[in-house]
């Protein structure tokens, strides 16, 4: 007899964990750089400082630090993942990086690939993993947001230098056997035509070849931004997801227990809870210690909440990733932590 598939009808959250770079950068040590001050970047960003990874440091330290965290909350082997996901734009190996993070971990019996969308990445590969635990395919899924954009940024462009920093976080996810579901819906959307407005576009130069035949050479430009564009974009489409991600789950934002958002600006996450009339005290913020630190920021600011006991089990979260491509999506989380 054929053995049947494992199916799940629902996945839960069992383990996060996080890292970042030793060395923080202030405001005030930016601004021996750039013209700017601290009272100029908080006012607009919410931001204090950022961290940036050292010469002794890497994206996949990082990641690997994150994982084992994530692991060790939930009491799994490293052994046991059946895929590993790594959301990234900013790979140590622009073929993948995820391999490496496979073998650094041990994870044996893990398949491992990159996934990039930029500041959504996080959340779509969540959305993605829960995909494999439904099907049956998969058991256990190791899902990691990093990103090292202190590689891309000009560091003499004082509008977009004081946005970002460099982190890693990690979630763990498994099928559930019963009926508990810790995804209880979620939404991506993209445009395209909209994309000009953030990107990290490839350098346009050509070397000779033979002949009169050149080829393009390899590398990409730093990061270009249109703040203002950026700004309407996220405070426009980011609560339009979230409101009608809560009318299919026949909730009301007042049921909530948090609002996580990807950690942009904090003008961007306020914003948003006053469309929502979520209080404060619900809206989860980290990013004046960090800034945007892209595909990390959603894991960096779970993993801070749940350690220090704000999330507990059962709680209802509503969280949205959005950034470049154009790209956003919206989740509605419970979390579960360890078994």
């Amino acid at each position: 007899m054929v053995a049947q598939p494992f199916r799940s009808a629902g996945v839960l959250l069992r383990g996060c964990g996080s890292a970042t770079p030793s060395r923080s950068i202030s405001n005030a040590d930016l601004g021996q750089r750039v013209e700017t001050s601290d009272s100029w970047i908080r006012s607009r960003t919410g931001i204090a400082a950022r961290r940036v990874l050292g010469p002794s440091e890497s994206l996949i330290d990082l990641c690997a630090a994150s994982a084992s965290s994530a692991l060790t909350m939930a009491g799994w082997e490293p052994d046991s993942l059946d895929l590993i996901l790594l959301a990234t734009s900013t790979p140590d190996d622009l073929f993948g990086s995820a391999p490496r993070l496979q073998s650094r971990l041990g994870a044996h019996r893990a398949v491992a690939f990159d996934l990039t969308a930029a500041c959504s990445g996080f959340l779509f590969a969540l959305i993605t993993a829960a995909q494999y635990l439904r099907s049956g395919a998969m058991r256990r899924i190791l899902v990691v947001g990093a990103d090292q954009l202190s590689r891309w940024v000009d560091w003499d462009d004082r509008r977009s230098c004081v946005l970002f920093g460099d982190a890693a976080g990690a979630l763990v996810m498994e099928a559930s056997p019963d009926d508990r579901d810790d995804l209880n819906g979620f939404l991506m959307r993209s445009d395209g035509s909209r994309g000009d407005v953030l990107k990290l576009p490839q350098i346009d130069e050509r070397a000779p070849l033979v002949g009169d035949a050149s080829h393009p050479q390899g590398g990409f430009q730093p990061i270009q931004m249109n703040g203002q564009e950026v700004y309407k974009f996220a405070v426009r489409e980011v609560p339009g997801i979230l409101d009608e991600l809560l009318q299919q789950a026949d909730l009301g934002a007042e049921q909530l227990d948090w609002l996580l958002l990807h950690q942009a600006n904090q003008r961007i996450l306020d914003a948003v809870a006053e469309r929502f009339a979520v209080p404060s005290t619900k809206v989860l913020s980290n990013l004046a210690n960090y800034g945007n630190t892209s595909a990390a920021t959603i894991p960096l600011m779970l993993d801070e909440a749940v350690r220090d006991g704000r999330i507990q089990a059962g709680h209802r979260i509503a969280s949205s990733g959005f950034g470049a491509g154009l790209s956003w999506g919206a989740a509605l989380l419970r979390w579960s932590g360890p078994a």
